[in-house]
């Protein structure tokens, strides 16, 4: 279930898709529960999407019913910007999530329209690009455990190395996105008994990375 919200005044991780349209392209607030479909692959690509907070996972379901997360994405990331008539992944909120959208034929008019908007576009779509590759060398890892390795150092910079890293995304999202057939559960407990993280609380969804050196070693 969605709910619409009025529009407010903006935050920092709303900026982004504002500048990026200038004054004249207005834009929504929407509220998407945990487990709510934004989009579904082969809908019409129709929104731009900004996460205000949440997260939302972008994947699409294989001929033989394995699931294939593409992305996911945090406070801050722009998606559902497509080149085709339909989009290539379906959209899921993980957690309670709070979106800004706007008409992606809006925004790209303003964009044409704007001095300097060409440049942005392509440096969103450059963006877009270079996580595509991310994915590809981290799915290119041979074991198990370096590819956990190179995710929790992924969301570790994403999120700014925080002290404490939240993954609102479960253990078989996480297997999903690394293209692992098991949980990573082993690999978490192994890099734990390595001293290369630690769990905070009890839902083992927050963790710290006490030594960032030692865990990038898995990622060389």
């Amino acid at each position: 279930m969605l709910v619409r919200t009025n529009q407010t005044s903006r935050r920092p991780n709303d900026d982004h898709l504002a500048a990026l349209a200038g004054e004249r392209v207005s834009s929504s607030e929407f509220k998407y529960r945990k487990g709510t479909e934004l989009f579904g692959e082969g809908d019409e690509p129709e929104y731009v999407y900004q996460i205000i907070f949440g997260a939302v996972r972008t994947y699409r379901l294989l001929s033989d019913g394995r699931r294939q997360i593409n992305s996911f994405h945090l406070p801050g990331d722009m998606f559902g910007l497509e080149n085709g008539d339909a989009h290539r992944f379906s959209a899921e909120a993980l957690v309670e999530t709070r979106v800004r959208i706007m008409r992606q034929r809006s925004l790209l008019g303003s964009m044409a329209d704007r001095a300097g908007g060409t440049k942005d576009l392509l440096r969103l779509v450059t963006q877009t690009l270079q996580h595509a590759e991310n994915h590809m060398l981290l799915l290119g890892r041979k074991t198990a455990l370096e590819r956990v390795a190179a995710f929790l150092l992924e969301m570790d910079e994403r999120q700014s190395r925080p002290k404490v890293m939240d993954l609102p995304m479960s253990r078989r999202d996480i297997a999903d996105y690394l293209g692992l057939t098991e949980t990573v559960s082993r690999e978490l407990s192994a890099l734990r008994d390595a001293d290369l993280l630690r769990f905070v609380g009890t839902t083992q969804r927050q963790l710290s990375l006490p030594n960032r050196d030692g865990l990038a070693r898995y990622d060389a």
